[in-house]
């Protein structure tokens, strides 16, 4: 991999210019992917516009200005991904990342009482020494637990910043609220109808019935963040 990022060839979910410069910014290996996440110092500058130019980003992002998930962030290469909190607590802005419609990664903006609170995906789950349940989710994240609460992989939890404790628990199955992240149906809310397991390498298929009414949809399941039960729980673009 090499150490520069040519701005024409960036990740198409970056919302950034392509014409402007000849180079941009390359991501830091971090806790997503280079093709879902977007450097920080982009946010800064090219999204909430608080810089003009490279140098001034940075200076932001070196006094500390800048918290991702309750942490100061000053690297200004970190990645940021969906779902990740974004704080300027100087002039109280709190920011969640989420895709839209063109699967572009863009920011909402959040109370603070929901900046507290963050929705994660468990993306696999394993057995440790001494009978502990390990998580670990899409952001990097491992949590242990003493107890097996029922909690499996791909469903959602809402994960309490502060103290790293579980608030709410959205399992994957039928009849719950998901959101697309990626493909040709981002940014869509539905509802789970059914679950089609493949018996082979390729990812399984889940249909979704839009909450607007419109026509079921299929796309695969690692797309698929759950989002709530009976009700969406969390900001949506």
């Amino acid at each position: 991999m090499g150490k520069h990022q040519k701005r024409i060839a960036a990740p198409r979910s970056w919302r950034i210019s392509r014409k402007t410069a000849y180079w941009t910014v390359k991501p830091r290996p971090g806790p997503h992917p280079a093709d879902r996440s977007i450097p920080l110092l982009l946010i800064v500058r090219d999204i909430l516009k608080f810089a003009d130019n490279r140098r001034e980003a940075k200076r932001i992002l070196n006094e500390g200005k800048i918290m991702v998930d309750g942490r100061v962030r000053k690297d200004h290469k970190f990645p940021v991904g969906i779902f990740d909190i974004l704080s300027i607590p100087e002039i109280g802005m709190h920011y969640m990342v989420l895709v839209d419609h063109r699967g572009k990664l863009s920011l909402r903006s959040i109370s603070e009482g929901e900046a507290r609170g963050k929705l994660c995906r468990v993306e696999n789950k394993r057995m440790l020494r001494g009978g502990l349940i390990q998580l670990n989710l899409h952001d990097g994240r491992n949590l242990q637990m003493e107890e097996d609460t029922g909690i499996r992989t791909h469903d959602s939890i809402l994960l309490d910043l502060s103290t790293n404790t579980i608030l709410q628990h959205f399992p994957y199955r039928a009849g719950n609220k998901a959101m697309v992240t990626w493909g040709k149906h981002s940014a869509q809310i539905g509802e789970i109808e059914e679950i089609r397991v493949i018996r082979s390498p390729e990812p399984n298929v889940v249909r979704l019935k839009p909450l607007d009414g419109g026509e079921s949809f299929e796309t695969i399941e690692d797309y698929l963040f759950v989002v709530g039960e009976k009700e969406i729980e969390v900001p949506v673009m």
